[in-house]
């Protein structure tokens, strides 16, 4: 875990905390506010990770469909610039063939 808080940089937390954080809130009889704060850490920081791993620790289906998305999005990117490559390649072979 790396907390870097006051030089105004994001914290930064490892999965594994992430998940014994979500498995605490569920297990604990405190409200998510009170486990948050005896970890040092904003009850909506924790609610998202809760939105991501079950009281198991496994990855829920909105995190996964998160990671889906993600992936596509490069993916998509990535067409995007050959595509323009090709078009350019096109755009200058049909030049010299004038």
């Amino acid at each position: 875990m790396e907390v870097l808080i006051m030089s105004g940089i994001r914290a930064k937390y490892d999965e594994e905390f992430k998940k014994n954080a979500v498995k605490l809130s569920y297990a604990s009889p405190k409200t998510v506010k009170q486990v948050a704060q005896d970890l040092g850490i904003s009850d909506n920081r924790l609610y998202m990770w809760r939105k991501k791993y079950t009281a198991n620790g496994d990855k829920t289906r909105w995190a996964t469909m998160e990671e889906e998305l993600k992936a596509l999005r490069l993916e998509n990117a990535e067409l995007k610039m050959e595509t323009d490559m090709l078009k350019k390649a096109t755009a200058y072979f049909a030049n010299l063939h004038k």
